[in-house]
């Protein structure tokens, strides 16, 4: 696995090429009972370049598996997305059809999901469900199908594959299924990826295992790749930006070593304090933040309730996504200096 002081991948390529997903003013709803609509995710942009695999990290209800599923044009029910675009390839997926929509995810937009469980068909052999997502999305024959289907078990590391083409899931270990998952995900070489907390729930070795998969797949397939996950250490190994999430809106977007070396956002250190070991740091991003009430309702900052550094004009103001270096934004008003 890559350390931090690894040479980003293909980093002029990352900067130059036109990006796979482009993100913009992406806003998704859900109604409620007192027939106003809660925003999940709001006025969100984001484009993710070829190749590249780019970091999302936020805690659970940040809404990271709503902007997951809307991507694909799925957003959780009953929500909708109310605004924005999401383009793939300079062609809006929002304004496609369902239809159109349907013909390109497991072909050109696939998911991976934490769950390899609920993925899979426990009653079908694993062999065949890879083969179905073959020739369904690529119209290959049964034969090709099955080659396609091997060498995506070898590519995902199955010994004996096979042998394990016959298997049921549960006849699998939870890392096999989860192998399963991505090479069901792949076989069709997607040019976009969105992996929801797809490494949740295995133990550490098997995490590492899967997370360099993950890693050499996408890069031999020159795939995008959204890596979503709770877990910030995981995206200093893996990914070659990173953005913070909260309240479904994003809070610092930096690359990989400027997110880490230099955070600027008093919420991205607060994380990073949570995962540290010095008891010091913990306690001094994680104090209750000064009493102060909002002006109105949605005008303050997200953080606002917990920020240590929290002052009056971010509860009376939310604060803009702002450049603070090249490539390096965070959302707010009082950065923490360098």
């Amino acid at each position: 696995m890559l350390s931090l002081e690894a040479e980003p991948r293909a980093a002029e390529a990352l900067d130059t090429t036109p990006p796979v997903i482009d993100i913009s003013a992406l806003t998704v709803e859900f109604p409620t009972l007192s027939g106003r609509s809660s925003t999940a995710i709001r006025e969100l942009d984001l484009s993710i370049a070829r190749g590249e695999i780019f970091g999302l990290v936020g805690e659970s209800g940040a809404g990271k598996t709503t902007l997951a599923r809307s991507l694909l044009g799925l957003p959780p029910a009953p929500g909708r997305v109310a605004a924005g675009e999401i383009r793939f390839e300079g062609q809006d997926l929002l304004r496609i059809g369902e239809r159109a929509l349907r013909r390109m995810r497991g072909r050109d937009l696939s998911m991976i999901v934490p769950n390899p469980r609920s993925e899979l068909n426990p009653l079908l052999p694993v062999g065949e469900q890879i083969m179905t997502v073959a020739r369904v999305h690529l119209g290959v024959p049964r034969r090709e199908a099955r080659r396609l289907a091997l060498d995506m078990l070898r590519a995902v590391q199955i010994p004996d594959p096979e042998r394990r083409m016959a298997a049921l899931p549960h006849e699998l270990s939870g890392g096999m299924a989860q192998r399963i998952v991505i090479a069901i995900a792949l076989v069709c070489s997607p040019r976009f990826i969105v992996s929801d907390d797809a490494t949740s729930g295995l133990d550490v070795t098997v995490q590492a295992q899967i997370l360099e998969l993950l890693q050499r797949l996408a890069a031999d397939r020159g795939s995008a790749m959204l890596f979503i996950t709770r877990d910030i250490g995981i995206t200093a190994h893996l990914c070659d930006r990173i953005a913070v999430m909260l309240n479904g809106e994003i809070m610092e977007l930096a690359a990989r070593e400027d997110f880490f070396f230099r955070p600027r956002n008093p919420y991205t250190i607060t994380l990073m304090a949570a995962f540290a070991h010095n008891e010091g740091l913990r306690r001094l991003w994680t104090r209750s933040a000064p009493p102060l009430e909002p002006a109105a309702a949605g005008r303050a900052c997200p953080f606002l309730a917990r920020c240590p550094l929290a002052q009056p004009r971010c509860a009376a103001e939310r604060p803009a996504l702002r450049e603070l270096a090249p490539g390096h934004v965070s959302r707010c008003h009082f950065p923490v200096p360098r």
